[in-house]
């Protein structure tokens, strides 16, 4: 096990079910220095775990080890921190209850302050839902956050994403008939549909147009179909994937107790320098949301990845668009937060 263990106890989440003996997984890279001020939060994104986040942490790179102390805490839901796949009934499997992006960054917080005693956070940054949960920590603690670096992740779930995530869980809703009883009966062979759903929000239609995929090792559409989504998807469990979902299509930072929905509000407190990165032909989390988030951010920059990688030119896999954010990222922190 190359991750850590935060328990958390009972939880009592945004919806009011009060979730047993619930935990966060995680993992940090680096060491905290004496003063407790050169701390990066990283949390995951949809369907990923942290090995997924570390092609940004290394000597050398914006997330520099030897210089910053790394906290990527797993999203709920992932399978390594709760998540309908580890939980014992009678919350298992369909039966987890909903948990929101604000839960995720109140237990974040708890990790964060009960576990280490950290005050000041010099950066929260994250990819696609780790950049709603970003947003979020800007949101919900302005006074400890002094940057975030929202890379393809937007504020909230716009309507249109809303209705690309609604597709993507569509195929598991179609399995069990549309009948919420009937969905403990699904299994990872079901997600291959999944995988088939997402495969044409993921990238833009120039990527496929250029024929990228065979950048990555396929030589036709259909290969990389099937050898590249369904292959992703059908290593997830199902449950988790509609947790999961589910927490993505409801994001709001506004949806809570400190701004009651007014989202403009919301956005307006975020004290932290940010560094806003959609992909710029992101087909769901779109640049023109982020824009418009920006606008209302005091301190933002907004730095489209100019790639035709669409919404995964924020995952690491395209070299360019990898050193477009290391060098923002390095920019950012390179920034004094004291006015």
């Amino acid at each position: 096990m190359d991750y850590e263990i935060f328990d958390l106890g009972d939880v009592t989440l945004q919806s009011g079910v009060t979730l047993p003996s619930a935990f966060l997984a995680y993992k940090t890279y680096g060491r905290l220095n004496e003063k407790k001020d050169n701390v990066i939060i990283y949390p995951t994104a949809f369907g990923d775990q942290h090995v997924q986040n570390e092609w940004l942490i290394g000597n050398g790179m914006a997330l520099d080890p030897e210089k910053y102390f790394i906290i990527v805490p797993n999203l709920l839901g992932n399978g390594l921190s709760s998540s309908p796949s580890n939980t014992p009934p009678p919350f298992d499997r369909a039966n987890f209850p909903r948990v929101t992006i604000y839960d995720n960054v109140q237990l974040q917080y708890r990790l964060v302050t009960e576990k280490f005693g950290i005050q000041k956070i010099a950066l929260v940054l994250g990819w696609s839902m780790g950049g709603i949960q970003a947003f979020q920590w800007g949101a919900s603690y302005p006074d400890m956050v002094e940057r975030i670096a929202p890379i393809a992740g937007v504020a909230k779930t716009w309507p249109h994403t809303f209705v690309v995530m609604d597709g993507v869980s569509a195929p598991l809703m179609a399995v069990a008939h549309f009948d919420s009883s009937k969905l403990n009966q699904l299994t990872s062979a079901d997600m291959r549909a999944v995988g088939r759903a997402y495969a044409g929000w993921g990238f833009s239609q120039a990527f496929y147009r250029e024929e990228l995929y065979r950048e990555l090792g396929y030589d036709t559409v259909t290969d990389f179909v099937a050898g590249f989504w369904e292959n992703i998807f059908m290593t997830m469990d199902p449950h988790n994937v509609l947790t999961m979902l589910w927490t993505g299509q409801f994001a709001d930072i506004s949806a809570n107790p400190s701004y009651n929905g007014d989202f403009d509000k919301a956005l307006r407190s975020i004290k932290a320098l940010a560094c806003i990165m959609p992909g710029s032909t992101d087909l769901f989390c779109t640049a023109d949301d982020n824009e418009y988030e920006a606008k209302l951010i005091p301190n933002a920059v907004f730095s489209p990845i100019e790639s035709i990688w669409g919404h995964f030119a924020g995952r690491g896999i395209n070299s360019a668009d990898n050193t477009f954010i290391v060098d923002n990222l390095k920019r950012l922190l390179a920034l004094s937060t004291k006015g």
